[in-house]
C-alpha cells in the first residue's frame, strides 16, 4: 500500500507545480495510511523536478521518520495535527500560493461572493488568528495546526476542507491527498477572483444566504443532485 500512497503524493506534489501553486521548494503534500498509522510527506527542501517516490518520507504520527534517508517537510507537525483530528481526512496540501496567500498575509477570510465559491464551501474560507510570540516559538508548526483546529471549531473537517494560515499561507486537506490539491487549485481561484471582484466593487457584499445554499447543496450533502449516481 506505502507503494502506491508514495507514488499518489509524489503525484499530487507534481501537480502543485503544473498548477503554479509552488515556487521552487515551497509547498508540501502528504497523504496517511491510516491503518498502518503511516504519513508519507514530501521531503524538506528537495527540488520538485528532482523527487522520486523513492525520495518520500514515511513517519509514524509522532513525527519519528521509520523509511527514508531524508528529513520530511517542515510542515510534518502541521499535516499530523490535521490528520488526528478527523478519521476523514486523509491528505494535507500547503502551498504559497499568490493569491490565497495574499489573503493569509492580510489577515482576511475570502468572502463567498458567488456561486463558483459556494460550489465548493458553504460559507468564507476562514483565516485563523495570528500566532502569539510563544506560540511562534515553541512547536511552531504543530501550534500552527493548533490554529486550524482552534478556527474549524466543531465543524465537520471535509464540510470546509481549507484554511488560510494568518500570514503564512493555505492548508487544504481532504479523503485523500489528490482531493487535498484539487482544494487547493479551487481555493487559489476562488482567492483570485474574490480579489478581482472587490477590485472591481470595492463594496461588493457576498450571495444571498438562499443563493449560497441552493448551490452548496447541489454538490453536498444527503440531498445532492450535482453529477451521476
Amino acid at each position: 500500500m506505502l507503494e502506491s500512497l508514495r507514488a499518489e503524493v509524489l503525484e499530487a506534489n507534481l501537480e502543485l507545480v503544473r498548477r503554479g501553486l509552488v515556487l521552487y521548494t515551497f509547498g508540501n503534500a502528504s497523504g496517511l495510511a491510516r491503518a498502518e498509522g503511516l504519513v508519507v510527506i514530501k521531503p524538506s527542501g528537495v527540488p520538485y523536478n528532482e523527487m522520486t517516490p523513492a525520495h518520500m518520507v514515511v513517519t509514524d504520527l509522532k513525527g519519528r521518520v521509520v523509511e527514508g534517508n531524508l528529513r520530511p517537510s517542515t510542515d510534518l507537525a502541521t499535516h499530523i495535527a490535521l490528520y488526528l483530528s478527523s478519521p476523514r481526512v486523509g491528505g494535507v496540501v500547503h502551498t504559497h500560493s499568490r493569491h490565497a496567500t495574499a489573503w493569509a498575509q492580510a489577515g482576511r477570510e475570502i468572502p463567498c461572493f458567488g456561486t463558483t465559491h459556494a460550489d465548493y464551501f458553504h460559507g468564507a474560507v476562514p483565516v485563523t488568528e495570528a500566532l502569539s510570540p510563544a506560540e511562534v516559538e515553541t512547536a511552531y508548526e504543530a501550534n500552527t495546526g493548533v490554529a486550524i483546529l482552534r478556527t474549524l471549531g466543531t465543524r465537520d473537517a471535509l464540510s470546509c476542507p481549507a484554511m488560510l494560515v494568518h500570514g503564512h499561507g493555505p492548508f487544504c486537506w481532504g479523503a485523500t491527498v489528490t482531493e487535498a490539491v484539487h482544494t487547493a487549485v479551487i481555493v487559489e481561484e476562488l482567492a483570485a477572483m474574490a480579489w478581482m471582484t472587490i477590485a472591481i466593487n470595492p463594496a461588493a457584499t457576498p450571495i444571498a444566504l438562499s443563493l449560497r445554499d441552493k448551490h452548496h447543496f447541489r454538490k453536498h450533502g444527503a440531498t445532492a443532485t450535482y453529477g451521476q449516481k
